[in-house]
C-alpha cells in the first residue's frame, strides 16, 4: 500500500453502511470500497482493488458475526488495528416526509428487533431488506411518501435522505467491534496496550485444552476472548480463536504462546495491534 495515496478500504455493505461507519472512523480520508460480501472484501485486497479490509466480527447483542472466523484465517491478511461502532438508529424518510406520515419501515433483518419498542409505539409496520444502507439508497431514488428505512445517520447523510428520528435503538450499548486487516503484518509496539489475536488446533491428546490455557493463567495473561468452532464439517476437527491482551514479546506473553504451542498441531498468529479505547468503554 502505497503512503502518498489515501487508503482504499472495503468494506461489506453500501454507502452509509456501519461498517462504511468503521472505515470512516479508523482512516477519515480513506477512500471507501462497498462489497456485497465478506469473501468480496477480501477479495478486493487480493486483486489490489483495495488497501485494507473492514470486518465485523463481533456484536455486544447477537455475538459473533458469522463465517467471520473461518474467513480470517484462510484470508491471508492480517489484523493492524480494531475499531468500535455503536450502532445507533435512525430513521430516515425523503426530503419533505414528516414522522407522522410513516407507516411502514425497512432494514436489515438485524436491525429491526433492535428498535422494536419504539416502531410498536407508534404502529409503524417493518419488513427485512438485504441491507440497511442499501434500503436507504433505494428509498432515496424514489419510494412511497409513507415509507422509510432505518441505518445509519451517515446513511441519510450519504443518500440525501432526512433523519426523523435518532438513537431508536432499544438498548444503549449495542456495540459491534470491527477487524481492520492488510496484506502485511505489522507487528511493531504501537499503543501502550496491545492485543493479539491467533487461532489455534489442540493436540488430541487427553485434558489438552486446559492444559494449553494454564500457561495464560500462571502467567497473568488476560485473554478476553475464546471461540471454537468446527472445520472441514468434522466434529472431531475443532479450531479455536482467541484474543489476549498483551504484545508476543511480553515475556508473559512469551511464555503462555510457548506453552501453548507445546499442546497444539497449530498455532497462527491473525494479528498484533493497540487496543482501542472503545473496548474500555464498554467494560465500563
Amino acid at each position: 500500500m502505497t503512503t502518498n495515496n489515501p487508503p482504499r478500504i472495503a468494506f461489506q455493505g453500501a454507502l452509509g453502511a456501519y461498517s462504511h461507519e468503521a472505515c470512516l472512523q479508523a482512516r477519515p480520508d480513506g477512500v471507501p470500497v462497498p462489497c456485497t460480501t465478506f469473501e468480496g472484501v477480501l477479495r478486493a485486497v487480493r486483486e489490489g482493488r483495495a488497501d485494507l479490509a473492514m470486518l465485523p466480527v463481533e456484536n455486544t447483542t447477537y455475538g459473533r458475526v458469522a463465517d467471520i472466523h473461518r474467513l480470517l484465517p484462510e484470508s491471508g491478511m492480517h489484523i493492524i488495528e480494531e475499531a468500535f461502532v455503536r450502532v445507533r438508529i435512525a430513521l430516515m424518510a425523503q426530503e419533505g416526509v414528516s414522522l407522522e406520515q410513516i407507516k411502514h419501515v425497512r432494514a436489515h433483518l438485524v436491525l429491526l428487533p433492535q428498535a422494536r419498542s419504539y416502531l410498536d409505539a407508534r404502529g409503524i409496520t417493518s419488513e427485512p431488506a438485504a441491507d440497511s444502507a442499501g434500503a436507504a439508497e433505494e428509498l432515496a431514488a424514489g419510494g412511497p411518501a409513507d415509507e422509510g428505512v432505518l441505518a445509519s445517520a451517515v446513511a441519510a447523510d450519504i443518500h440525501g435522505l432526512n433523519v426523523l428520528a435518532d438513537g431508536i435503538e432499544d438498548l444503549d450499548h449495542n456495540t459491534t467491534r470491527f477487524l481492520l486487516m492488510a496484506p502485511e503484518a505489522d507487528m511493531t509496539r504501537r499503543g501502550k496496550r496491545m492485543m493479539t489475536t491467533f487461532v489455534f488446533e489442540v493436540r488430541n491428546i487427553p485434558a489438552a485444552l486446559y492444559k494449553a490455557m494454564g500457561g495464560f493463567a500462571t502467567n497473568g495473561v488476560n485473554m478476553t476472548k475464546l471461540e471454537s468452532y468446527m472445520i472441514g464439517g468434522s466434529f472431531t476437527a475443532t479450531q479455536f480463536y482467541a484474543d489476549i491482551e498483551g504484545h508476543p514479546e511480553d515475556p508473559p506473553v512469551k511464555r503462555a504462546l510457548d506453552e501453548l504451542a507445546y499442546f497444539t498441531n497449530m498455532l497462527e498468529i491473525l494479528g498484533v495491534y493497540p487496543a482501542h479505547p472503545g473496548r474500555w468503554d464498554i467494560e465500563s
